[in-house]
């Protein structure tokens, strides 16, 4: 059934997104509006209303996007196309790859969804990204004074920019981010701040550290301790087995430390020269061989990457190596405490290398003789003696 169209009723085919999109990737690569109609079955009227929500012409010129971080021209053609079926801003952006944040964002800087028109949004993209900027405290006098005048009372650029915040409210001429201000003081040559104003930070660095942590290389066949046997948790069943490392000034000198879970008796590994994952496979082998063989039957460690070789020393001792999950020390909670207890013989901070075995040994000996009040006052190695003593 055809319907009638009243009279002065406009009439409009809407052409299928295909056809559309076809027509915007041929006029992209530089095709003119005669081929275009020749190898599209479209009428010269339909050719203008598609290419009239994108400025009339796409030009080649500017094909090339800025950044893969950044929207291209085929993302904007994808917007106006979705914008055109109606569809919300989350349904686009999971179609071109982006936050729906960003989409929105996009969108409102130009015009919104009524006259959104994607080769000018990407021209203007593009000509913003090639004009120097100046930054913001190099535009604003009155806004780097206070910046300044902040730093000379010693607060920190968070203290900063939550004062100017708080002083300001919704100006953003007048506010500034944490960020901005350190990289005013730390990168070279941008000079909206004096170089010597860096003094003024708690640090009094001149020379900003990364603060995020380098990925740790990652350790293959680990068990983790879900699957650790349940006896382990009571504590019932002696020869289980908590490990770590202490860590010397600078991370150049290290003690390994073993602690047993029901006795809390503690046996300490000197690394000669280093820490690598093949030293303290060595080390550990060497102080779990010399145990009796009812007292070793696990261990639990955390994940570094000191235990690399985790697998072989399982394969050369018959003892399994279980890993806590990623910042849990309280899975580790016994080995936790005792080097805590170590560090009156060993404090932080100091070269560890120095400490001979038979310091280790001494150590070792003095605080598995120590009375502990989870041990009902009773000695770490009393309590190992009464654990050996049926095998001697």
């Amino acid at each position: 059934m055809v319907r009638s169209r009243a009279k002065g009723e406009k009439r409009w085919l809407r052409l299928p997104d295909e056809v559309r999109a076809e027509v915007i990737r041929r006029a992209r690569a530089g095709q003119g509006r005669r081929q275009i109609l020749e190898e599209v079955d479209i009428s010269v009227g339909s050719f203008l209303n598609v290419l009239k929500p994108f400025g009339g012409v796409l030009r080649a010129e500017l094909a090339t996007d800025p950044s893969p971080h950044r929207l291209s021209l085929d993302d904007r053609v994808e917007i106006r196309l979705g914008i055109g079926r109606g569809e919300t801003y989350q349904a686009i952006a999971d179609r071109v790859g982006r936050h729906k944040s960003s989409v929105w964002r996009e969108v409102d800087r130009n015009g919104g969804r009524e006259a959104y028109r994607p080769m000018l949004a990407h021209k203007r993209a593009h000509e913003q990204a090639r004009r120097a900027k100046p930054t913001k405290l190099a535009s604003c006098a009155e806004l780097a004074g206070l910046v300044e005048h902040g730093l000379r009372r010693l607060w920190s650029p968070q203290q900063i920019a939550a004062d100017l915040k708080e002083r300001f409210g919704d100006d953003e001429s007048m506010t500034v981010s944490h960020e901005t201000i350190y990289k005013s003081l730390y990168v070279q040559g941008r000079g909206e701040l004096r170089r010597e104003l860096t003094s003024c930070l708690r640090t009094g660095r001149a020379k900003r550290v990364p603060s995020g942590r380098s990925p740790r290389p990652r350790m293959h066949d680990m068990v983790m301790i879900s699957e650790r046997p349940a006896e382990v948790e009571d504590r019932a069943v002696p020869g289980h087995w908590e490990g770590d490392l202490i860590i010397g000034k600078d991370g150049k000198s290290a003690v390994g430390t073993l602690v047993e879970r029901s006795t809390r008796y503690v046996m300490l590994m000197h690394l000669d020269g280093d820490r690598t994952a093949a030293t303290v496979r060595d080390a550990m082998t060497t102080a779990i061989t010399g145990l009796p063989e009812h007292l070793r039957r696990s261990i639990t460690w955390d994940q570094g990457i000191e235990m690399a070789e985790h697998v072989q020393f399982t394969i050369d001792t018959d003892v399994p190596v279980y890993f806590c999950d990623p910042h849990s020390p309280w899975q580790r909670g016994s080995n936790e405490n005792t080097n805590g207890l170590l560090r009156q013989y060993m404090p932080k901070g100091t070269d560890l290398s120095v400490h001979t075995p038979a310091d280790l040994n001494d150590f070792a000996e003095s605080l598995n003789t120590r009375p502990r009040q989870t041990l009902g006052w009773k000695t770490p190695a009393a309590q190992l003696a009464q654990l050996v003593a049926p095998t001697g």
